[in-house]
């Protein structure tokens, strides 16, 4: 072997460990050293958003995530938007349908006629579009204060709690836009039931 042929040898396997040591040094400072000191920072300044914005009851048990809507059967409970993937947390998404399709203009006369049947008191007429329509997501927690207001009649003829009081209970829970200016005023529907519980209870 001629000096030309060992410094080229020399030189490819100094290349191949200077690429493995860099690797190695990425693989650490990337994939453990960055990971934990990021995972440190989220739990020292906001452990709960780093643990899934969990929500618990009155007993400490864990019912749900802020983040994550939940469907409500029971007709004395406020019910939350249509979702397409019924709540699954495991992805998120809509049918995307055209407003001309069947199956969408089937399935909202469908949420309109649960409605009347469930509702009598408030005419369809006062019915609020989020409470007939999904969200892009299929999981959004919240609805409109208007959307939580408008079913308080059954509500109260169901749990004879006063009118007032459940409106009071409602703008209780209604949080304002985020910083003053973005989005809307809405009303998580888990974290007013979970409210509706223990008043039941009281």
């Amino acid at each position: 072997m001629d000096n030309h042929t060992r410094t080229k040898d020399h030189t490819a396997r100094s290349s191949f460990g200077i690429a493995l040591r860099a690797s190695i040094v990425f693989i650490i400072l990337c994939g453990i050293v960055y990971p934990l000191v990021i995972t440190g920072i989220a739990q020292l300044l906001f452990p709960a958003q780093a643990n899934g914005s969990l929500i618990r009851d009155s007993k400490g048990n864990i019912v749900g995530s802020e983040l994550i809507g939940q469907s409500f059967k029971d007709p004395k409970y406020f019910q939350s938007r249509i979702s397409s993937i019924e709540y699954n947390g495991a992805g998120s998404g809509s049918n995307n349908y055209a407003p001309s399709n069947p199956k969408l203009i089937e399935r909202t006369k469908g949420s309109i006629d649960a409605w009347e049947q469930h509702n009598p008191e408030v005419p369809t007429s006062r019915l609020p579009v989020d409470l007939i329509t999904g969200s892009g997501s299929g999981l959004d927690p919240h609805i409109s204060p208007k959307s939580a207001k408008v079913q308080i009649p059954r509500i109260s003829s169901l749990t004879r709690i006063p009118e007032d009081e459940l409106e009071k209970l409602v703008d209780q829970y209604t949080e304002g836009r985020d910083l003053g200016i973005f989005g809307e005023p809405r009303v998580n529907v888990l974290k007013l039931n979970l409210a509706l519980s223990e008043l039941l209870k009281s």
